[in-house]
């Protein structure tokens, strides 16, 4: 299964480059292009109105505002507005994530403004090749800006495309805003004292961002925290013995973090008896899991709701847990937020980033 995904990716990857949107395309100076705008999270769409109100619209609205897993109220992964293709100015153009919709068989007015997009070529080669359907660029209008061109002869073949790369399209844009994240995070002092500790103590690496404070550091399980009036975040490590690869069981999981949490996270560390369990009693908000490559390797990525014991704190959660064959360890790595009565996306977002810093000892140099 994951051999057939990298198949499918790396298809696209053939795609985006054999495809051209502009004879011109990397020649451009862009040294004094603005910084893009807009929202983390937030993305244009750039199509025929009446496509937009049809099936079509309803496949990119299905796609890009597809309702995130794992978090206590509905949310989109993408914030979405439509704008009309013969009112698209300069400043709507300077957005972070921008995506244009086009097919050839549409004849209306604001169709042949996004046709515009497009050399004559390019347009002759959809005419022609069936199997091109996306096109990507960066900064094309503004620093720090991701667009993609989703194209096709007709709007049946362009649905049927979107349908079969659901997953690809979406991490096209969400890669893009955890390079941002990355670079946000990151930009301010790194707490490399935590990271350097990390690898002489417990032979292992993260990045922690500035502004996090370590709050346990034992064998077995490390706590960073982050406090301030609008969340509180947190991050940890656990590790121990790997016996078999039931240890990635879902239950089996559950159990482990259960039982690191009831010692270990406390609602208040003077007051032991509020601690923190895994929320799986609400059938409509589970706890998921699934297979996933990281960094390289085999791992199982976890999501759902934690609470307090006594109910009065929750929050979601995100984990991966991966194995160190050399030292014979398997590692829980978790981030989970608390911040009642707001959004929790772009926490979570943050929280995967700072996770994928993770490294294993034999990793260290990379």
């Amino acid at each position: 299964m994951m051999k057939t995904k990298i198949l499918t990716i790396l298809s696209l990857i053939t795609i985006l480059i054999s495809v051209g949107c502009s004879e011109n395309d990397g020649k451009r100076d862009k040294t004094f292009l603005p910084k893009a705008t807009g929202r983390a999270g937030e993305m244009i769409v750039v199509m025929d109105s009446a496509q937009w109100a049809g099936e079509l619209g309803e496949e990119i609205k299905q796609t890009f505002r597809a309702e995130l897993e794992g978090l206590p109220r509905d949310e989109r992964m993408f914030k979405i507005n439509r704008v009309d293709p013969t009112k698209l100015n300069n400043l709507l153009k300077g957005v972070k994530n921008l995506l244009f919709v086009m097919t050839l068989d549409s004849r209306s007015g604001q169709s042949k403004v996004l046709k515009n997009y497009f050399t004559k070529s390019s347009l002759d080669r959809i005419k022609k090749d069936s199997s091109i359907y996306v096109h990507t660029k960066t900064d094309e209008f503004a620093k720090g800006q991701s667009i993609m061109y989703l194209f096709s002869s007709t709007e049946k073949a362009l649905i049927q495309k979107i349908k079969g790369n659901k997953d690809v399209l979406q991490n096209y844009f969400n890669n893009a805003e955890k390079d941002r994240l990355t670079k946000g995070l990151f930009k301010a002092k790194e707490s490399k004292g935590l990271r350097d500790m990390l690898r002489k103590e417990h032979e292992c690496s993260m990045r922690v961002p500035f502004g996090y404070k370590l709050v346990v550091n034992e064998k077995g399980f490390i706590w960073f925290r982050q406090i301030n009036d609008e969340s509180d975040k947190n991050v940890f490590i656990t590790y121990k013995d790997y016996i078999s690869r039931e240890d990635f069981q879902k239950g089996k999981l559950i159990l482990w973090r259960d039982s690191v949490a009831g010692e270990q996270l406390f609602e208040d560390p003077d007051l032991t008896d509020s601690y923190i369990v895994t929320e799986t009693s609400v059938p409509y908000i589970p706890v998921t899991t699934k297979e996933t490559n990281f960094n390289g390797k085999y791992g199982v990525e976890m999501k759902g709701l934690w609470k307090t014991n006594n109910l009065s704190m929750g929050g979601p959660f995100l984990g991966f847990s991966v194995v160190d064959e050399a030292l014979g360890r398997i590692y829980y790595i978790e981030g989970f937020v608390y911040s009642p009565g707001k959004n929790q996306r772009e926490f979570m977002r943050e929280m995967e980033v700072i996770l994928s810093t993770f490294r294993i000892k034999e990793e260290f140099k990379s």
